[in-house]
């Protein structure tokens, strides 16, 4: 359940504010003061703040920079019985995501906060009707405490229906713990499941809980099961019969209480006469499957999903972006063979090297290519290379970003280590970056 922080003055209105987004399936959180929000919050727990324009002490202008000098990019509503196009303007120049003068009805306010926070931020995004099908099975089968396997091209957004399952499941109010089978070792892929004993191996210096444990009372998600070592596979089915599992050097067994949620980019039962995955746990995972649709067959979605990426992307860049009726064509021409995740990505990246607030298509984008170099290949002798555009990637969102380079990283999905070997691979140096920023 999301959560929105309304901060008015009025207590009637925030009152009926409260109200009305509790109806719709929000968890609203009151305060009268924005100073004391600003000593007492951390606003990094709220999907979406709301405010009041005129308010003692400090009004809704002065929020809002003080929330934006903190860092901080949730997406802001102002709203007012004093509009005016100076204070609009003044909003959005902050950050503001949206500017709604009094008197207002609900349902408007409604729309603007489904537009800003999309049901599909939880529930995935559907306009095509084999999608809308795929989350209508998900949430009925969510009732249930059945064992699900979702199965689909990678980046189709299996951990998404996932989480869709566990947030309308009985077990909501429980952990939902992920463990990605394919990213972690053999060796260690065991400990971090089952949990281990001090002094069970070498450097088990400490008890550790596993994820069997700590999803209890809640599901556990195993995403790419099938890349699990086969001699662990055994292990992995005894805990799923049981409902039991051995920590590592432990001496007994420990119950738990777990719902299994398994996805796969792989054919399993393929898998299985290969030899490489076992026929009982295959059986035992796949209880209830559900077939992820790739983004070439659910067409509808796609423009959909582009505005939702660039919504929470703007948001945290503290602009305001939109998308140009050119630039969706161009979408739409595209294979997507990367699935919603390379969609995301695609969108990540227009919008780091966009020059204005509107996106605009290139040739190379048009024919489904990838993304061109933004300066033309000019820039410390780009020749539109992927190297050069990661370039100009670095230095542009370090430059929107005064130099700083942990919020550069966290924009760009990556380390600050990254950030810092990337500058010193291309050679930027802190001189380019204030000369770009004059």
């Amino acid at each position: 359940m999301k959560s929105v922080l309304i901060v008015d003055d009025e207590v009637d209105m925030a009152m009926a504010l409260r109200e009305s987004l509790k109806r719709c399936g929000f968890n609203p959180v009151v305060f009268h003061n924005p100073l004391a929000v600003l000593h007492e919050c951390n606003l990094h727990d709220f999907s979406l703040v709301i405010t009041d324009m005129k308010m003692p002490k400090m009004n809704g202008i002065e929020f809002l920079k003080e929330i934006r000098r903190k860092n901080i990019f949730v997406p802001v509503i102002v709203i007012t019985g004093y509009g005016t196009v100076e204070n609009a303007v003044d909003a959005m120049k902050l950050g503001a995501t949206d500017y709604i003068i009094k008197p207002f009805s609900f349902p408007m306010l409604s729309q603007v906060i489904e537009r800003i926070l999309p049901s599909g931020e939880d529930d995935g995004i559907a306009e095509s009707p084999v999608m809308k099908h795929v989350l209508s099975v998900a949430r009925e089968v969510a009732k249930s405490d059945i064992t699900v396997l979702l199965t689909g091209e990678s980046g189709t957004g299996k951990e998404v229906v996932a989480r869709l399952i566990h947030r309308n499941s009985v077990r909501a109010e429980g952990p939902f713990i992920a463990i990605n089978c394919a990213a972690i070792s053999e060796s260690l892929l065991e400990s971090e499941l089952f949990g281990h004993e001090k002094g069970a191996f070498t450097g088990a210096v400490e008890r550790r809980q596993g994820k069997f444990e700590l999803a209890n009372k809640g599901t556990l998600l195993l995403d790419e099961v099938s890349e699990m070592a086969y001699p662990l596979q055994a292990k992995l089915l005894r805990a799923l019969q049981e409902r039991e599992i051995d920590r590592i050097g432990g001496r007994t067994p420990l119950p738990v209480d777990v719902r299994i949620i398994a996805t796969t980019n792989k054919d399993l039962p393929a898998e299985v006469r290969k030899g490489s995955f076992r026929e009982d746990l295959y059986y035992r995972l796949n209880v209830f499957p559900i077939k992820l649709p790739p983004l070439r067959e659910r067409r509808e979605d796609i423009v959909p999903l582009a505005r939702f990426f660039l919504s929470k992307l703007a948001a945290k860049m503290n602009r305001v972006l939109t998308l140009s009726s050119d630039f969706t064509d161009s979408l739409l021409k595209r294979n997507w063979e990367g699935n919603v995740r390379e969609l995301e990505n695609f969108i990540y990246r227009s919008a780091v090297i966009a020059r204005g607030e509107v996106l605009l298509p290139s040739p190379d984008a048009l024919s489904g290519g990838s993304l061109p170099d933004p300066s033309g290949g000019k820039a410390g002798g780009a020749t539109g290379s992927l190297k050069d555009m990661e370039r100009e990637m670095i230095i542009e969102t370090l430059r929107r970003n005064a130099g700083n380079r942990t919020r550069a990283a966290e924009l760009l999905g990556v380390s600050v280590r990254t950030i810092r070997n990337k500058i010193k691979e291309y050679g930027i140096s802190e001189e380019e970056l204030r000369e770009r920023n004059r």
